[in-house]
This record gives structure tokens, sequence and C-alpha cells, in this order.
């Protein structure tokens, strides 16, 4: 059977290795989970000129795929969810990534298209929904370059994909959530309270939302690479 279209937006990277010029990625590590669990990983092009992306034009380009991986990222805008005040740390704003991927959330929830919300996906998933972010967690409390244990609540859509009620998980993040959207549920913490894992009880098709990279780790860890599984079956 053809695999799963799992539509990936690129990330902006102002440089990478054999190209001449600036490039739009993907991180290996996430396509690579994607194709493991049977998916066929599609990096679309962000497309908002001014940071608002039609929503048209959004779903007709999200009509051919079967599901959405949102990636992780550089920072999403706080005028997007807040009075727009900067914190110094913020890094790799974009308007136009921000504009794209905030309507490539909003069609996913809309229409109950499968949707894995990594990181940065979390966050914009959150801030589609109404909810809001601390802009930095001070540079003692940053889970950058962190492998940490999670609390999972028992009978949580993740801890029923993990089959655990704790797992050690890979995070690269200084934000996290402040208030969540309207009806998303915090069902993981990290030890110092931090939201690491949202659920949206009543939503129309399979949503996952985590803090962490499950791509880090998911080639040696089976629970991990079970996020990437249980979005293939849902596209299924």
């Amino acid at each position: 059977m053809p695999r799963p279209l799992i539509a990936i937006p690129a990330r902006f990277a102002s440089s990478a290795s054999a190209l001449r010029y600036a490039a739009e990625v993907s991180a290996r590590a996430l396509v690579e989970s994607v194709w493991r669990a049977g998916g066929e990983p599609v990096t679309i092009h962000p497309y908002a000129p001014g940071g608002l992306a039609r929503p048209a034009d959004v779903a007709a380009r999200l009509a051919r795929f079967d599901g959405v991986v949102l990636p992780g990222g550089g920072d999403l805008d706080p005028s997007r969810y807040g009075d727009g005040t900067r914190h110094e740390r913020l890094y790799d704003m974009n308007e136009e990534q921000d504009g794209f991927d905030l309507e490539i959330a909003a069609q996913a929830l809309r229409t109950g298209l499968p949707l894995l919300a990594i990181c940065r996906g979390l966050q914009l998933v959150n801030t589609v929904l109404g909810g809001t972010l601390q802009q930095d967690m001070g540079t003692e409390r940053d889970h950058r370059h962190l492998v940490h244990p999670v609390r999972l609540e028992p009978g949580s859509a993740v801890a029923r994909v993990l089959g655990t009620r704790q797992a050690r998980v890979s995070c690269y993040h200084h934000q996290r959530v402040d208030r969540p959207g309207e009806g998303l549920r915090i069902t993981a913490r990290a030890g110092d309270g931090t939201p690491e894992a949202m659920q949206l009880d009543g939503s129309r098709g399979w949503m996952m939302a985590v803090q962490w990279h499950p791509e880090d780790t998911a080639p040696q860890d089976p629970s991990q690479q079970r996020l990437f599984d249980t979005l293939i079956e849902a596209c299924a």
C-alpha cells in the first residue's frame, strides 16, 4: 500500500552544507522517524506573505496529505500571543514562518487531519487555541540539550501511546506554556512543573502535542518511536 503522505513545514536556514544559498530544511532525524513508521515525509514550503497565510490556499495544499508533523524550530513572535514585548533571548523569529505554521495548525485542528506537534509545534497549537507562552524560563531553568524524566497523566493519550507513566525525554526549549489554550489539557510535566505534553479533548481527529523532541531518541527508544507509529496508524 502507498505510504501515507505526511506534510512537514520546512524551516528556513541561512545556509546548509553543499548549497550556495539560504535553504529550507527538515531535520533528518525527524523525517527518518516518519519513514520508519511507514509514512512518506514531505517537506513543504512555508508561504505567508507579510506573515499572513490565506486559509483557502493552505487548505488546498493540505488536501493531498494524510497527516501533518509540526516540527521544532525558532521562537514564535510574542505578538502572536501577547502584547508584543520581546525577551532578549528570543531567536530565529520569522513572520512568514509564523503565519504559515499557525495556519497549518489551525487547518489540521479544524479538519481533524492527524497531527503530531513537536516542541514549537506544541506552542503553535496552544497559540492557535488562544493560549500564551512564557517567553523565557531563565538560564538556570531552560531545557536546552537536556534529557530528563517527565510524569505522564495516567490514562492520557500520551501515556497510552508510550505505554508508561514516566518517560525520559530529550528537550531543547527555553520557553513553555503559560496559559493553556481553549480545550487543551496538560498531560505530562517535568519535575520543575513545565508542561511537556498536551491533548485536546474532543478533537475532531488524532492529535498529539509534546514539548520534547521524540525524534532525538526514537531510534533507541521504541516508546518515542510509537508517537510516529501512532500518527501513521491514525492516517490509515
